[in-house]
């Protein structure tokens, strides 16, 4: 068993824990808990029951850092960074959470560490027998007109999705939702699962994470399937993702660098355990959903 000591260093308590060094910048291991900045209704990333991969990945790291987890939520919208990592307790004026599992690389809100996910968009649709021959998203261009204008494509505004049916003269098919709305509760997994269940749409471009779940819940008759945008260099659907943290935090962003360098088949076993589409080094996706399973 790994055995935790203390020590004194650059000026603050250092924990050293199976071979990584954590800071305790504003109160951060020196009371033995994760403070994770999460959204509580946003399947399969996170929830307030620790259902979503992002849940997993937080409880994994605090069990190597001998620590416990808790959480500050709230909604991953416009004010997000402000009301969770920059928020600080009105009592004991320390910050309400240390850590975001999810944020794009490079995010320019916090500080990063390096990618330990490399995902992509996917064209979700049910398995019914005009769309059966489906194997990648751009044979959907392939289709003959008139069932190709019989299509309804759920997109998000501002996403990759609604570049690619404007470039691909789909754009009159589109049925555009925003990715923030009024409800807290209401999560872009949620509105699309509602609208093809519903007949709304007789399919969807959304993340890849997001479209796993989907085909996961659909696993039996009536199946739905998913097939994951291949990387295109000039239209951007992979995205890489990282844990974010403050700005100035560099040895605790050095101990999740550590820790994600030492724990890659561990993180990679969550995701793909929640059918999430992977990116490989060579750019392929390395778990497409041809036969119905992302």
């Amino acid at each position: 068993m790994t055995r935790v000591r203390f020590s004194r260093g650059r000026g603050c308590t250092v924990l050293m824990t199976a071979g990584l060094a954590l800071c305790a910048h504003s109160g951060l291991a020196a009371d033995g808990v994760l403070k994770v900045c999460a959204d509580p209704s946003n399947l399969p990333l996170s929830n307030d029951k620790g259902e979503g991969y992002e849940n997993k990945i937080a409880e994994a790291l605090a069990r190597d850092l001998k620590m416990k987890v808790e959480y500050t939520f709230f909604p991953q919208r416009i004010g997000f960074i402000r009301n969770t990592l920059r928020s600080k307790d009105e009592v004991s004026h320390e910050y309400k959470c240390d850590l975001i599992i999810g944020v794009p690389k490079e995010y320019e809100l916090t500080a990063t560490t390096q990618p330990y996910m490399h995902s992509t968009y996917a064209l979700i649709f049910s398995s019914r027998s005009d769309l059966s021959g489906l194997h990648t998203a751009q044979d959907l261009l392939k289709l003959p007109r008139e069932k190709l204008d019989a299509l309804r494509i759920g997109v998000f505004t501002k996403s990759p999705g609604s570049d690619w049916l404007l470039k691909n003269g789909l754009v009159d098919h589109a049925v555009s939702y925003s990715h923030q709305n009024g409800d807290s509760e209401e999560s872009p997994a949620r509105t699309i699962e509602r609208d093809l269940d519903g007949g709304r749409l007789d399919a969807a471009i959304l993340w890849g994470p997001f479209a796993g779940m989907l085909v996961e819940h659909r696993a039996k008759d009536p199946k739905w399937r998913a097939v994951p945008f291949e990387t295109d260099p000039k239209l951007k659907f992979d995205y890489e993702i990282s844990m974010g943290l403050r700005n100035g935090e560099q040895q605790w962003k050095e101990t999740l660098d550590g820790w994600i360098a030492g724990h890659r088949s561990q993180i990679d076993s969550i995701l793909l355990s929640y059918k999430v589409p992977m990116v490989d080094a060579t750019g392929h996706v390395s778990s497409p959903a041809t036969d119905g399973n992302l």
